[in-house]
């Protein structure tokens, strides 16, 4: 497994994997499939997908550690700029072919309907991480004020299964599966923190000198 992990084109085979749902959207469209209302159809499966990559790439981090594959980390920042690229996806359907770049009226459904006020929040959180997912802001930023910043990935994704939630109205078992999920994910990143400080506590009262 560490060898696949490693390999020159694992990471070329999980962006063509990535692009699936995107190359599926458009085998559908082309055999006319997108069933009644495409325009609803894309927007969901676009929502659905961003949802899904955000709630992949925040089990990089839990996976690497528990089944102590360190390697899993070279994907991580693919996973999260394809969570973007399919939110971009999601949000352009909506702003282009819902409402034709009608500002004032996109500007009437976020301030009136909170579920869209919900979901512009979401997408306008991972703008900044997209933007500084490299290595050059990493370096600018500093490790520490890098990893507070992309802990709005956690924001985000609970934004998104509240938008999809409130979108659904009374077919909520999907987003609260997702909403489960994430809940998980953020739960074990609690107790991870919390048993890393005690145990740098008690590493440093180990350490303590008498007297």
């Amino acid at each position: 497994m560490h060898a696949l992990l490693n390999s020159t084109w694992s990471k070329p085979v999980l962006f063509v994997v990535c692009l699936s749902p995107l190359a599926g959207l458009g085998w559908r469209a082309l055999h006319g499939e997108l069933t009644a209302n495409p325009i609803e159809f894309i927007t969901h499966a676009t929502g659905d997908w961003t949802l899904r990559f955000l709630i992949i790439t925040l089990c990089v981090t839990p996976f690497r550690k528990i089944l102590h594959l360190p390697e899993l980390i070279r994907f991580r920042r693919m996973l999260g700029l394809f969570a973007f690229f399919y939110a971009c996806l999601h949000f352009t359907t909506y702003i282009w072919l819902d409402k034709f770049f009608d500002l004032s009226e996109i500007w009437k459904d976020i301030a009136k309907r909170k579920y869209i006020t919900v979901g512009f929040t979401a997408f306008l959180l991972l703008i900044p991480l997209a933007v500084t997912s490299t290595v050059g802001w990493i370096r600018r930023l500093g490790g520490k004020r890098w990893q507070r910043l992309h802990r709005l990935i956690y924001f985000s994704a609970t934004l998104g299964v509240i938008h999809y939630y409130w979108l659904v109205k009374s077919a909520v078992i999907r987003p609260l599966t997702y909403g489960v999920i994430v809940a998980v994910l953020l739960l074990w990143r609690l107790f991870a923190s919390l048993s890393k400080k005690k145990t740098l506590r008690v590493s440093a009262a180990t350490v303590r000198p008498l007297g």
